[in-house]
C-alpha cells in the first residue's frame, strides 16, 4: 500500500491515508477541544518563539508557571537581549536545560541586530538554539507556513497510524515520518494543523493508555485496526549508566550560606550556584544528615545526601550569600531540593 499507484489514484497518501479526511477530523477536533494555552493567544513571533523554547523537553504544566513571569520580565526582543546573564538565569532557573535560556539571549541579540524577527523558515532556523523542530512551529503559527513541525507527540501520533515497524529513534524512520507529515499538513492552515497534531499526541494519544474512542483520526489509524495500538511506538531501550552518590553540605554562618558559582565555561549549568559536595571542603565538620533526594539526568541517576555542617575557614573558591538574597541568585536545582530538606 505503502507506494501503491492505485492508493493514490484513490486519493490516499503513499502511506495508506486520505490526507484530507485526516485534516478535516483533526481540525474539527482540534476547535472544540484544544487547551486554552496563553501562547495560543498571541500571533506575536516573540512570544511564540518564547512558547516553543521553554516547551522543549519540557511539558506545558511545568512551563506555565514560568511564561507569563518571563514575559513580564523581558516583554520584548530588546529587553531580552539587553538583560544580565545572571537575572537571565534566574528568571529561568527550574526549567533545566539552561542552554535554552542562553541560546534564546544569543538569538534575541541576533534578531535586534536584523531589526525584526525572521519571518521565513530558513531565517529563523538560522537563529541560535533553533532546530528543524522549533523553525516549523514558529514559522507555522506565527507566519502560517506551510512546514510540518515533529516534536515525541506527533511521532507518537504518526507511528501508530502506520504502525510503523522500526524504532522510532531511527534516522530512516523519521526520514519517512518527515515525508508523511508534509503530505498531511493543511497548507490553509499549517499551524494550527501543527497544534493539533501536538495536541492529539499530548491529550488523547497518550504514550500508555491511549483514548482510541476519543481520537479524532481513529478510522485511519493503522495500529488500532490491528489491535497493537499500545505497542507503538517502537523504541530501543536505553541504557542506563547507574546511580552515582554524593553529599551535599548546608553550612550556615552568620546567616549566610556557603555557594559556590560553576565558571562560564562549565559544560553544565554555567554560572549557577550550588551548595558545596563533601569532597570539595574535607576539612568541613558534618554535624547531622537533614535528608536525601534523587535527581536524574539523562540516562544517570543521582542519589544526593545532604547534611548540616560546619567549617573554620573556607577556600577561596567559596562565597558567602545572605540567606534573604538566595532568591535573588540563579540557584540550581539540586541545590533548591537540598534546602528544601529543611
Amino acid at each position: 500500500m505503502r507506494n501503491s499507484p492505485q492508493a493514490l489514484t484513490r486519493g490516499l497518501s503513499p502511506f495508506g491515508i486520505d490526507a484530507s479526511a485526516f485534516r478535516q477530523g483533526l481540525l474539527h477536533w482540534y476547535g472544540l477541544h484544544k487547551r486554552d494555552l496563553p501562547w495560543r493567544r498571541t500571533t506575536d513571533p516573540y512570544r511564540i518563539w518564547i512558547s516553543e523554547i521553554m516547551l522543549q523537553q519540557t511539558r506545558v504544566a511545568a512551563v506555565l508557571p514560568y511564561y507569563e513571569r518571563f514575559l513580564t520580565r523581558f516583554p520584548s526582543v530588546e529587553s531580552l537581549a539587553d538583560a544580565p546573564e545572571q537575572e537571565l538565569l534566574h528568571a529561568w532557573a527550574g526549567l533545566g536545560y539552561y542552554s535554552r535560556a542562553r541560546n534564546a539571549q544569543k538569538a534575541a541579540r541576533r534578531i535586534v541586530e536584523l531589526g525584526r524577527f525572521p519571518s521565513d523558515r530558513e531565517g529563523i532556523r538560522a537563529l541560535p538554539g533553533i532546530g528543524e523542530y522549533t523553525s516549523a512551529a514558529v514559522a507555522s503559527i506565527a507566519f502560517q507556513i506551510k512546514a510540518a513541525a515533529l516534536d515525541g507527540n506527533v511521532l507518537r501520533v504518526l507511528s501508530r497510524v502506520t504502525a510503523e515497524p522500526g524504532d522510532i529513534g531511527s534516522t530512516d524512520v523519521r526520514a519517512r515520518f518527515r515525508i508523511l507529515a508534509d503530505k498531511l499538513i493543511d497548507p490553509a492552515r499549517p499551524g494550527d494543523f501543527n497544534q493539533a497534531m501536538m495536541e492529539l499526541g499530548a491529550t488523547i494519544c497518550l504514550p500508555s493508555q491511549p483514548q482510541c474512542l476519543l481520537c479524532p483520526v481513529e478510522a485511519q489509524c493503522k495500529a488500532l485496526r490491528i489491535g497493537r495500538q499500545s505497542e507503538f511506538p517502537i523504541k530501543a531501550k536505553k541504557v542506563s549508566n547507574g546511580q552515582v552518590e554524593h553529599r551535599l553540605l548546608l553550612i550556615e554562618k552568620g546567616g549566610s550560606l556557603l555557594l559556590w558559582q560553576r565558571p562560564p565555561d562549565s559544560r553544565r549549568m554555567a554560572g549557577f550556584w550550588e551548595l558545596p559536595q563533601a569532597d570539595q571542603l574535607p576539612g568541613a565538620c558534618v554535624c547531622r544528615v537533614v535528608g536525601e533526594f534523587r535527581h536524574t539526568i539523562v540516562n544517570t541517576t543521582y542519589r544526593f545526601e545532604v547534611a548540616e555542617a560546619s567549617i573554620e575557614i573556607a577556600d577561596s573558591g567559596f562565597s558567602w550569600v545572605a540567606r534573604e538574597k538566595i532568591n535573588e541568585v540563579p540557584l540550581s536545582t539540586t541545590a533548591k531540593k537540598a534546602l528544601a530538606c529543611l
